[in-house]
Order: structure tokens, then sequence, then C-alpha cells
């Protein structure tokens, strides 16, 4: 940074290169490589759908390997047989690289369900086996280079027809837990797994809910070292519930049943916010018109409470699954507005306290969409949705978290000439007086809003502009 001038008696003031266009008189911020830019929040975004299968696809699921920076989808390629396939990704921007299809399961299956195991660096997928009996089966895979390769199926429960599998990983203990519905048993079940080399062993079925449920959701709470199911209960008018679990060596228990919704309750997603140690859960909201619906849940002990209902779409919506953004410190929430003009939709969701407050959804597909699942890749710091898009074929979306490029201290001063990006403007810094702003009062400190502006009160993160001397002068940082 290069001040102009060393008499005190003139307005300090310093010359940088500009990082994007500058404007005439506005709030400043100097970059981590010198530049300077105009304070600004970049707004959510996403990428036009990419097709990653040229085929009708099912069930599609989606998981971040953190050891190989790859995300994993997997999917029912019904083109192809409907077999059990994946196929790795490498985020890169607004755009994904991918390797090629990998067949796990050369047969027809369905409810598919992927975390990855951080302890063995190691993809687990749940699936049912509709070719043997619709058993609960599972499968290692090991991600290199842009490739996963598989070890050999795994019953993990030989009772007929499980369905509604769903997944996580208990990074406490390293384990992997599973859980699924015996709708002709009328019992809904969960078990815990090991992953060892490129298998995978269990042990025995737990029953979490004596009648049937539908779309479980499990999320694995790293604070309180607590496994979290919502899911809906088919035995007691389609309500949602929730209930917490402890895994302990290769079992697991559950506190109390809590209702989170008395609705029909269907679509189920679930995710941690590691910044507020909070489980958010979203749904269709059946008792009110099908709307886009989250709860936020705190786990204490063995139970889980909930603050109250917020409405994210005021639309009948499917497809409701959610991940954490743990750069932002945001939950995301991918859906499916079937209203006309259906379209798939991502919105982003900050929790405080007990609840949880959303921005403006942005449109990733003008069409209809199913199994829309998304995942954060830590590496590329972006959010990845794999979709199939209805009647055409697989398709996935980057999606990028705005931000504000504001923070508690690279505010230096207001912009004294406007510039286009690359060129040099001035800047008035502290002890200057910018004297080409408007509508400001004599005396009033003001402080940066994350949007550019200037106003008489802090935002967040707090920053102090500066003491108005008049409608046009402020004193900068003074």
């Amino acid at each position: 940074m290069r001040i102009i001038g060393n008499d005190p008696s003139v307005p300090r003031q310093t010359q940088e290169v500009a990082s994007g266009t500058l404007p005439n008189g506005k709030p400043v911020v100097v970059n981590a490589d010198g530049t300077v830019s105009v304070v600004e929040t970049i707004p959510d975004s996403a990428s036009t759908g990419v097709a990653f299968n040229s085929g009708q696809i099912d069930f599609a699921t989606i998981a971040f390997d953190s050891n190989a920076n790859k995300v994993v989808i997997v999917y029912v390629d019904a083109g192809n047989s409907s077999y059990g396939t994946a196929i790795v990704g490498t985020v890169s921007g607004t755009s994904i690289t991918f390797g090629s299809e990998v067949v796990f399961k050369a047969a027809t299956i369905s409810y598919v369900a992927m975390t990855f195991d951080s302890n063995s660096n190691k993809m687990v997928i749940a699936y049912r086996d509709n070719t043997n009996s619709g058993r609960g089966t599972a499968i290692v895979g090991t991600v290199s280079g842009t490739s996963i390769s598989f070890g050999s199926a795994v019953v993990f429960d030989s009772s007929s027809d499980a369905y509604y599998e769903a997944i996580t990983f208990d990074s406490n203990l390293n384990k992997i837990v599973i859980a699924y519905a015996l709708p002709f048993q009328t019992v809904s079940k969960a078990i815990v797994g090991t992953v060892s080399g490129t298998s995978i062993s269990f042990g025995s079925p737990v029953t979490f809910n004596s009648n049937d449920t539908g779309w479980p959701a499990l999320v694995f709470d790293t604070s309180n070292n607590k496994v979290v199911i919502a899911y809906r209960d088919d035995g007691d008018s389609n309500k949602g519930k929730a209930k917490v679990g402890t895994v302990s060596g290769t079992s697991i228990s559950f506190g109390s049943e809590v209702e989170i919704n008395s609705g029909n309750t269907r679509k189920i997603g679930a995710s941690f916010d590691s910044s507020s140690n909070k489980v958010v859960i979203v749904y269709r909201d059946g008792g009110n018109s099908n709307y886009g619906t989250a709860i936020v849940g705190t786990v204490s002990g063995t139970s889980i409470s909930f603050g109250s209902e917020i409405v994210y779409q005021s639309n009948y919506c499917n497809e409701n699954k959610c991940t954490f953004n743990s750069s932002a410190n945001k939950t995301i929430v991918s859906y499916y507005d079937t209203v006309s003009p259906a379209s798939g939709k991502i919105i982003v969701g900050t929790v405080s306290g007990n609840s949880i407050s959303f921005g403006t959804a942005v449109t990733y597909e003008a069409n209809s969409v199913n199994a829309a699942v998304p995942v954060y890749d830590s590496s590329a710091d972006r959010v990845v949705v794999a979709y199939n898009h209805t009647g055409v074929n697989g398709e996935y979306t980057v999606f990028i978290t705005g931000s504000a490029n504001l923070t508690s201290e690279n505010y230096i001063g207001i912009a004294r000439s406007g510039a286009a990006s690359g060129a040099g403007a001035i800047i008035d810094t502290q002890g200057a007086i910018a004297d080409n702003l408007s509508g400001l009062t004599a005396g009033q400190s003001y402080y940066v809003q994350t949007d550019g502006t200037l106003g008489t009160t802090a935002g967040d993160p707090s920053v102090f502009a500066g003491t108005a001397v008049s409608a046009t002068k402020l004193i900068v940082k003074g």
C-alpha cells in the first residue's frame, strides 16, 4: 500500500490496483493479493445442469471423499438395465470432470444411500437388492484417481424387502450406521457396520420404530457424538418423528421418540451444522399444503428438542435434502418446486439459536427433477447437486454460496476516484476526509454494511467507516 504525501495536513490517500470495477465514493477493502475491491456481497449462484449420464437415472445420491478430494455419484442406471453405477468427479470452478462409469451391481437395485468413512477412506453404499428378494445390502468402494473400485457385497439384513435405506458415518467410533424399513414386517431397524479393507461387517439389527417408516434421514452430531434419525411414522398418522441414537461397539440404542411435525411428513433430509452444533431437518409438510419446511434440533443426552417450523418454499415441494457448507457456515437445501413452472431449486439457510432463516432460492433446473441430493466439497468450496432431469438424463449443478468480501479487518477507506478493473484507484484512507458522499448526517457515526452501503448501525461484521462532518463528508475511520 503506497501512501501519497507525508504532510499530516494533506488528506491520507493510497493508490492501488482495482480488482473489479471500483465505483467512486464507495467503501473499499484490500484483498489478500494487495489489490482493492468495492465492498459487496456476491449472490448465490448455480451452474446450468450438465449431464454425467446420457440416459434416465433413479435414486441418485452423492458423497464427498475428503481424502481424494473427489465427489462420487451413485445411481440406478435405467439406461443400462437399472444396474447400480458409480462415477467419480473432480470439481473445478463451476464444472466437474468425470472418470468412467463403474458398475458395482450388475442387477436391478433401488433405494441407494452412500456415506464416506473418513477413518478407512472408503465410500460405503447401502441399497435394496431387488434381485435378491429385496434384501438390504452394502458394498465398500475405494476411490483412486478418477475411478472407484469395489469389494464384495454384504447382506446386512436377510429379511426380504428392505426399503428406504439411509446411511451416516459415526466419526467418533468410526462406525457406519444404516437405517431401513421392513414394511411387510411392519418394523423399522438400524444396524452398525465396521469397514475393514474393502469389506464391511455388521452387528445385529436394532428396532428404532415398531411401525413401518418412510424416508428416514440419518445424520451424525459431531458435538454430542450421537446419531439422529428423522422419519415418517406410518403407524402414527404419518407424523414426522426423530430419535437420538448412541453407538456402542457394533450396536446402537435409541432414546425416546420426539415429534417433529404432526402432518404427513415426506421427502425428509437432514444435516449437521457444526458451527452452531444443531441438526437441521427439512421435509414436505403434508399438514401445511405440502410446503418445503425446515426445523432446527438440539441434541441433549439421548433426546432432541426442536424450535419452530420454518417454511422455505410456499409451494408443493419434493426431494427435500440438505448439506452443510462449513466454510460459509450455511445450510444448503435443494428441492423440487412442483408448482408451474416446475423447477429444481437451491436455497441457503442460516441457523441462529433454535431457528433458521433463508435467503432467496436459486433455480438450477427449469424442469422437473427427482433424486436431487447435495453435498459440500470442502476442497473446491462448492456444493454439488446430483439429480435426475426427469425423462432426460442424470445431471449435476455446481452451487456457489454467496458471501460478503467484508471482514472485520480489511476495510481501508472510501474510493476517491472510480477505476476499471486492473487500473489504479485512489482511496481516502484513515484520517482523510472523503467528500464525495451524500445523504449523511453531521456528527453521526457510520458503519460499513456488507452490501457496500453506509449505515448508522453496525452490521456483521461490525466495521466502523467513520464520522460524518457534513452531508457529503466523512472522516474516514475517524
